[in-house]
């Protein structure tokens, strides 16, 4: 039951609380670092730009997996005042590595600017959220923006973090959640990034892979319970998911589309849907909806069978 109770805990304390932004945040520690330490990694020669880039990602990866490992044995010590304690850690612990609240809350200050009619200051705010030039982007194509970020980041966000917990505990939702943050750093294929990066853009597809198919179909299942379209969403990943050029975020994309019969699009890159492209706060807060059932659904159909399985068969590493 305990890390059960972890998993359900992190979820209550992200709903209730969001994500604030803070220094002391572990993803902004990690952060931090990766960008102390890759300026060691530049050179003239690609090759040892990517042998560089292997060295600190697996470096840090590892050093993450050794400190949740030793809290783990640390707090296998068998004391009920210690054992109520690292539940209360470990669920404080786990849910800095989802942002259910973080989704929501930096969707909205796009859809409050549109609101505003502030076209400039929403054009600003996505461009936080999004790999894209967005100043030229209209309304539509904010929102698209918007929906697209809020879909794909379900995984990245949310149901990544709590699939690996559910297979390998603390240390496996926060190895998760260190590669998924050098891929955000410098998972760019750009001339400063290709090579440093290469290595952690590709174990970010690699441990997506799973988690993003499960998800997309969880989703269609959460689009059934709140209503919306899921067999639209289902059509939609079968068709579409394969047009964006990661093999993984066209899944929860594709879904989110046909769940709200709308068409996403990223300018000169993909379509997904063959719904309205007439965008607005409505399709943000269904969208949301979708968001925060899908990753209740998953949590619940996902990661705590994966727990009581693995616990049974004497795998799952625990407090």
């Amino acid at each position: 039951m305990i890390p059960i109770l972890i998993a359900i805990g992190a979820i209550l304390l992200d709903l209730v609380l969001g994500d604030p932004r803070t220094k002391f945040h572990p993803t902004a520690w990690v952060g931090t670092l990766i960008a102390k330490v890759i300026p060691f990694a530049k050179s003239t020669n690609p090759k040892i730009e990517k042998i560089g880039g292997i060295i600190i990602t697996i470096s840090i990866t590892g050093l993450v997996a050794l400190l949740l490992v030793l809290f783990e044995i640390i707090s296998s010590v068998d004391d009920f005042i210690l054992t109520v304690s690292m539940i209360v850690i470990g669920s404080i612990l786990l849910k800095t590595t989802i942002a259910i609240r973080g989704l929501e809350l930096y969707g909205k200050q796009v859809m409050d600017s549109i609101n505003q009619n502030n076209l400039e200051q929403a054009k600003d705010r996505l461009a936080e959220l999004v790999k894209r030039n967005t100043k030229q982007l209209d309304k539509n194509h904010i929102v698209s923006g918007v929906l697209e970020s809020t879909s794909e980041n379900i995984v990245d966000g949310v149901t990544g973090p709590l699939f690996y917990f559910g297979l390998f505990g603390l240390p496996g939702a926060f190895v998760y959640r260190t590669i998924n943050t050098f891929d955000s750093m410098i998972g760019y294929k750009n001339s400063i990034f290709s090579n440093i990066g290469w290595f952690a853009a590709n174990s970010d597809k690699i441990i997506n892979f799973v988690p993003a198919r499960i998800t997309g179909y969880v989703m269609v299942l959460a689009a059934m319970i709140i209503g919306a379209d899921w067999k639209g969403a289902l059509c939609t990943i079968k068709n579409d998911a394969k047009n964006t050029s990661s093999p993984n975020a066209g899944i929860p994309m594709a879904a989110m589309a046909g769940a709200l019969q709308t068409k996403f699009e990223k300018i000169d890159h993909y379509s997904l849907g063959s719904g309205t492209t007439d965008l607005g706060f409505d399709h943000f807060k269904s969208a949301i909806k979708l968001m925060k059932v899908t990753c209740i659904l998953f949590c619940g159909i996902v990661t705590i069978p994966s727990i009581v399985l693995l616990s049974y068969v004497g795998w799952w590493i625990h407090v």
